[in-house]
């Protein structure tokens, strides 16, 4: 069993626009700092808000990646070159860019507006010859199941419309009412990672707060303890990938 927890003040921090645009990064590029680096085939984890007046981050390009924000508070407009027009995302929708050999974009994050954005690392020998693509998706388009007080909806595999092409990808995010006891049933060949948006968590006599990032891998079992609402944000990927992803070739 392995568990780390990446605290928020670990994380390494980032700005736009003279700080109208905020970030921690649970996934950072080298020169961000931080204490943690690319695992699995995540390659980069932004959290991002606007403290004040909306900011937009300029036209830049992407290649080989898949590029996905989620919307978790106000709105964003994004632009891009394959579509060619601004489109507007709200809170709950989710964007992907499976950037293949290359597109463009622009974001605009409007007033106290809040996002994710995470790049994940398909097999890069193959995605750097295909044709870039874009979908989004909009919050009702995922399925919402309820258990024993817990609210799941299910963003990526299991069913989901959304369609990643990195290997091995699941996401899932958790509404968990009151004091619960979160119960974990893990595949030990993959890694689980849990992102504190609201309250708190304990798991094995540790606390992870909000902001947070709970990493897990080689594990079948697991229980988080919760004392109030909490809400978490989960990435399931393979523990390791098929292939040699671009942070083992170039950055690890």
């Amino acid at each position: 069993m392995n568990i780390q927890i990446i605290k928020k003040e670990d994380q390494a921090d980032g700005n736009f626009n003279n700080g109208e645009i905020l970030e921690k990064k649970p996934i950072g590029f080298p020169q961000d700092g931080g204490k943690n680096r690319p695992y699995s085939n995540l390659f980069y984890w932004a959290h991002a808000w606007t403290p004040n007046a909306k900011s937009t981050i300029g036209l830049h390009p992407h290649q080989g990646f898949e590029i996905c924000s989620f919307i978790l508070k106000g709105s964003i407009n994004h632009f891009d070159t394959k579509q060619n027009k601004w489109i507007s995302l709200k809170k709950g929708d989710v964007q992907i860019i499976r950037a293949g050999n290359g597109i463009s974009h622009a974001e605009e994050l409007n007033k106290e507006s809040e996002i994710f954005q995470i790049w994940f690392d398909p097999n890069i020998k193959l995605s750097i010859t295909q044709e870039a693509t874009y979908n989004d998706y909009k919050s009702d388009d995922f399925e919402i199941v309820e258990s024993n007080g817990i609210k799941i909806k299910r963003i990526a595999g299991m069913g989901s419309p959304m369609k990643i092409c990195s290997e091995g990808i699941e996401i899932n995010s958790y509404e968990i009412a009151d004091k619960n006891n979160f119960n974990l049933e893990l595949e030990d060949d993959s890694t689980y990672s849990y992102f504190i948006l609201k309250g708190e968590a304990k798991i094995n006599n540790k606390i992870a707060n909000k902001g947070d990032l709970i990493i897990i891998s080689e594990c079948n079992n697991l229980c988080l303890y919760v004392n109030s609402d909490t809400r978490i944000f989960e990435i399931k990927s393979p523990l390791r990938p098929s292939y040699t992803t671009y942070s083992e070739r170039f950055i690890n």
